[in-house]
């Protein structure tokens, strides 16, 4: 038998390795030049309806400061945010609300470790009416007589409201939220009592825009929503903490000075020691420029560093 002579055996080599020089040279010679666009680092953040139109205005921003991160937003509540941090399809969930025990405890069991909680501005949960309706204040007894399951508080005439314009009936229309929303949970818990559940027969809306809008054109409405949700076609009336207290709206100064007795944190959760990118993207939306935009959409910027406890 005739055996392949050692130089033909080994020949094959040096070839091999030119063709993997050649191979890495065209690959080099492929890569993006400078002008050539490069695919953004995507960012998927989820979560509070109440919070979705400044996580907007955030990404917007944020997308011409570094354009190579796209900030991709979907709202749907506090609860689908957090959800998606447990299933792993979400980077940042906002929410409305504490990330719950049982909530972190599915979270650890994916990752190993706590999700992060970021601290992002606050919330003042605000009151709307029809901005026809003449009540000029109300107190958190009253607005507890209103929603909660253990009063039968149902008409405007029993807090001495009369004659609201085209309002069909004295009936007072309830105006809520859906259960996965971080607004439903806490004003449940803060107005009704953490024990005491919702009236039943309240139109339960998806999103906090939808509860505003939905009061406007309904003269006998009564609903809670985000300050930043404010609309010209809407009454904001001023609240108390009890009957006989001074009433007041809720704003920057109420809300830090908790005079305003339903203002709330905002969070942003992320499922672990964010990567690079996303931390980045956090430190930005808690800087000077971050901060201004919450302000800028109605909501409370965190207190400058040195007027924090």
């Amino acid at each position: 038998m005739n055996r392949p002579s050692p130089t033909l055996r080994h020949s094959a080599a040096p070839w091999a390795a030119l063709t993997c020089a050649v191979a890495l040279l065209t690959a080099g010679c492929s890569r993006p030049g400078p002008g050539a666009s490069v695919k953004p680092e995507v960012i998927q953040n989820i979560g509070s309806d109440t919070m979705v139109n400044l996580a907007q205005a955030w990404a917007e921003t944020y997308q011409g400061i570094a354009p190579d991160v796209s900030v991709e937003v979907s709202g749907g509540g506090s609860g689908l945010g957090i959800a998606a941090l447990m299933n792993g399809t979400a980077d940042i969930a906002n929410s409305s609300r504490h990330i719950e025990p049982s909530e972190e405890a599915k979270i650890v069991e994916r990752t190993g470790v706590k999700p992060r909680e970021f601290l992002v501005g606050f919330d003042a949960l605000s009151i709307f009416v029809h901005k026809d309706n003449p009540i000029t204040e109300i107190s958190m007894e009253e607005l507890h007589d209103i929603y909660a399951e253990d009063s039968a508080l149902d008409r405007w005439s029993q807090l001495g409201v009369t004659n609201i314009p085209n309002a069909r009936t004295d009936r007072i229309i309830r105006v809520s939220r859906q259960n996965n929303s971080g607004t439903y949970h806490y004003f449940r818990d803060t107005v009704c009592g953490k024990k005491t559940d919702f009236k039943l027969g309240s139109l339960d809306m998806n999103g906090s825009k939808d509860v505003v809008e939905l009061v406007s054109r309904t003269p006998g409405a009564i609903g809670y929503s985000g300050l930043g949700y404010r609309t010209p076609n809407v009454k904001m009336i001023p609240v108390s903490p009890r009957k006989g207290a001074r009433a007041v709206l809720p704003s920057i100064a109420t809300t830090l000075d908790k005079s305003y007795p339903i203002s709330r944190p905002m969070f942003m959760y992320t499922p672990s020691e964010p990567p690079p990118h996303v931390q980045r993207f956090l430190e930005w939306v808690l800087s000077p420029a971050g901060q201004k935009i919450v302000e800028e959409t109605g909501y409370i910027p965190m207190p400058p560093p040195e007027a924090q406890p």
